[in-house]
């Protein structure tokens, strides 16, 4: 089989005309407010609050600096549970906050953390839960919540996949008492870089609004030490012009997905994005898929390797695991045989290439190239 002509990367940004962004550019030159909460952020700040269907949100530079802020608004210390399969920004920001993160294992389908598991990783110094909706597949929210409120804990979710999700009607950002979304020009909405943090307490907002600036009340008062997490006028301005694109995406990943399904469902020791139930909606944003070594007859590294031969480039999302690395590993909560699932897992995982321009016939190419590798 022949490589493809050009590059096929695992993704690729969705970009808005151009003559929408000049448009909205004008607006803002005219009105010479390039930040500090100029009319781009706040009518995104309400857009967006309506469309991912929540009370209060705060629009941010990027989700790496509003999970860091979400931790210091719960005044949360010591020791947080959260998953070792994820983006390093979800450990580093417990860092970051003097906070110990306490690796739990995953649960083997969906690979969110195991809310069976978190149970037993509590100790009196635990004063979180910051859990992950990995690859937008939502966490087990009823169980960690029960597990919360049985010892008082805080729960935070990384929702940095989830933007649109919904179970039974609910935004995703309706669960625990903080999440952050991220619009990193990766993801199926973006800002070109940007995220937000979403809750339901009105009390909330505004001790996350001072920490975003600073901790400035007003002119003559600073109220706390706070830190520069203010999202401009013209990411803002790209913000509101990319949540008309955001359902016509979704639509094009889901025919894309419908595809990969059909191609792979049948092949031998390749296992699949997890099924959820009928209630949730899903904005496939990720195509993933773990490679068995032993019935597939080649290692995930071994096929991400060779992909690159026919011009494909695959991600190994995520590897390697938080709790291997060497700020990490130290940990008690690292070590392999507390984490299994997260390890095995960690050697299987292969990300896809996943975005609405990419050709159904080039899905279907990749598909017959990754069976070719079988054996």
């Amino acid at each position: 089989m022949e490589p493809f002509s050009e590059k096929i990367y695992v993704t690729r940004p969705v970009l808005p005309k151009i003559e929408e962004v000049t448009e909205k550019l004008q607006e803002i030159w005219d009105s010479k407010w390039l930040t500090n909460n100029g009319e781009q952020h706040l009518r995104l700040e309400n857009e967006l609050r309506q469309f991912l269907k929540v009370p209060y949100l705060s629009l941010f530079n990027n989700g790496t600096i509003a999970l860091m802020v979400a931790c210091q608004s719960l005044r949360l210390s010591g020791e947080v549970i959260t998953t070792p399969f994820t983006f390093a920004a979800t450990p580093h920001v417990l860092s970051w906050n003097n906070i110990a993160p306490i690796f739990c294992d995953i649960d083997s389908e969906t690979m969110n953390i195991d809310a069976e598991k978190i149970e037993s990783m509590i100790t009196p110094h635990t004063t979180a839960i910051l859990a992950v909706h990995v690859f937008g597949t939502p966490c087990d929210t009823e169980k960690i919540q029960e597990v919360a409120d049985r010892y008082g804990l805080k729960i935070i979710y990384d929702a940095a996949h989830a933007f649109g999700v919904e179970i039974g009607g609910c935004g995703i950002g309706n669960f625990g008492d903080i999440s952050m979304f991220s619009f990193h020009a990766t993801k199926l909405y973006h800002t070109v870089e940007g995220g937000a943090l979403v809750h339901g307490d009105k009390n909330l907002k505004p001790r996350i609004d001072l920490l975003k600036n600073f901790g400035i009340k007003n002119e003559d008062e600073v109220v706390m030490p706070g830190i520069n997490g203010k999202l401009d006028e013209v990411r803002a301005a790209i913000g509101r012009i990319m949540l008309n694109y955001v359902e016509g995406e979704r639509q094009k990943r889901i025919a894309l997905h419908k595809i990969y399904n059909e191609e792979l469902s049948s092949v031998e020791g390749l296992k699949l994005m997890p099924v959820v139930a009928e209630n949730v909606k899903l904005n496939y944003q990720y195509y993933v898929i773990r490679i068995d070594e032993k019935i597939f007859g080649r290692s995930r590294d071994e096929v991400y390797d060779e992909f690159k031969n026919y011009n494909v480039y695959t991600r190994k999302y995520f590897h390697p695991l938080c709790s291997d690395y060497t700020c990490y590993r130290q940990l008690n909560s690292s070590r392999a045989e507390n984490l299994p699932v997260a390890n095995l897992i960690g050697r299987q995982v292969l990300n896809l290439p996943m975005y609405g321009e990419l050709p159904e016939n080039d899905v279907r190419k990749i598909c017959a190239i990754l069976k070719s590798f079988k054996r």
